[in-house]
């Protein structure tokens, strides 16, 4: 007899992390469901992915009741707006889904006795105090400030995971990303880095807020893969870590990129938003020691494949998307 194929459940699919997840579970021989209601996603990118025999698409609000027929093994939920631009536009819906999305996300994998991994952020540690950040630092967040939708939406979704662990001994991992980058991102995602190559293949002035002394981490996002595979494997419970330690100012990157691309613009000094972390460095620690985990792309190859992707897409005349 034939063994039955792993088959994993991926919320918001068809977003940006989502998407290379579906395809990184594809061809680990998955059957894999992709869930996603395409507020901020894009049937575009897994679109690869549709004609294969174990990858199956459905277009649905996971804030309502998730109904998935046959076994299930694995339930990854990365449904939610991710960048400021999303959430700030789409605040209720961000709320919704890091609550009653969750809450669903979670109530299938207790139904089927499958593992639940939680997409939670670094936003779950606000503006802070502490640098670099490690696990049990329990962050400086404004509620109710503009970015708190998002924050405490993820900060809900974790005490929502911890709840069901501890409560029904479901086996449930908590991932905490750090801002991660490379194809799939849209041109007009709102965040740093695909804003600066949109600007500078297109001639335009590069846009920083502040004085771009606040720090970022970038991770390419294979490696963000690779480290969410193990933790989902893993024995641990707790939130873990996920991203690259090699921290730089974003000023650093927008001097970088220009460089990378050629571009002969300048670069402009805008506000800073409310509420924008001064700093943000993942403490990867107990990624390493837990899971033997740590990103391998250095900065520049990861930019070059990102450079290689977004101008691909400004060639398909994208640059709206």
């Amino acid at each position: 007899m034939t063994p039955r194929r792993e088959r994993t459940v991926i919320t918001g699919g068809a977003g940006f992390i989502g998407s290379h997840l579906c395809s990184h579970f594809v061809e680990q021989g998955h059957d894999v469901v992709c869930l996603d209601s395409l507020l901020t996603g894009s049937a575009g990118n897994v679109e690869q992915l549709l004609g294969r025999p174990n990858f199956r698409f459905i277009q649905y609000d996971v804030t309502e009741y998730i109904h998935v027929g046959g076994p299930v093994d694995n339930v990854l939920h990365f449904a939610s707006p991710a960048s400021p631009v999303d959430y700030l536009e789409y605040p209720i819906e961000t709320l919704k889904v890091g609550a009653l999305g969750t809450h669903k996300a979670l109530g299938l994998a207790k139904a089927k006795g499958a593992r639940f991994l939680l997409a939670s952020t670094s936003e779950c540690y606000g503006d802070p105090l502490v640098h670099p950040q490690p696990e049990d630092y329990w962050g400086n967040v404004n509620p109710v400030g503009p970015r708190g939708v998002y924050d405490e939406a993820k900060r809900f979704a974790e005490a929502l995971t911890m709840a069901y662990h501890r409560t029904h001994g479901m086996d449930t991992k908590i991932a905490r990303i750090f801002n991660t980058y490379g194809p799939g991102m849209r041109l007009r995602d709102g965040r740093a880095l695909p804003t600066f190559f949109r600007q500078a293949l297109m001639g335009e002035d590069l846009t920083v807020f502040g004085d771009g002394s606040q720090t970022r981490s970038f991770c390419y996002v294979d490696d963000m893969v690779e480290g969410i595979d193990l933790l989902l494997r893993s024995d641990e419970h707790e939130p873990v870590n996920l991203g690259n330690p090699d921290e730089m100012t974003v000023l650093e990157l927008a001097e970088a990129i220009l460089e990378l691309t050629g571009s002969q613009a300048g670069i402009t000094f805008d506000p800073l938003p409310i509420d924008d972390p001064k700093v943000r460095q993942p403490d990867v620690t107990k990624a390493r020691e837990v899971l033997g985990w740590q990103p391998r792309t250095p900065l520049k190859e990861g930019l070059r494949k990102a450079l290689h992707y977004f101008r691909a897409q400004l060639s398909k005349g994208e640059a709206n998307g």
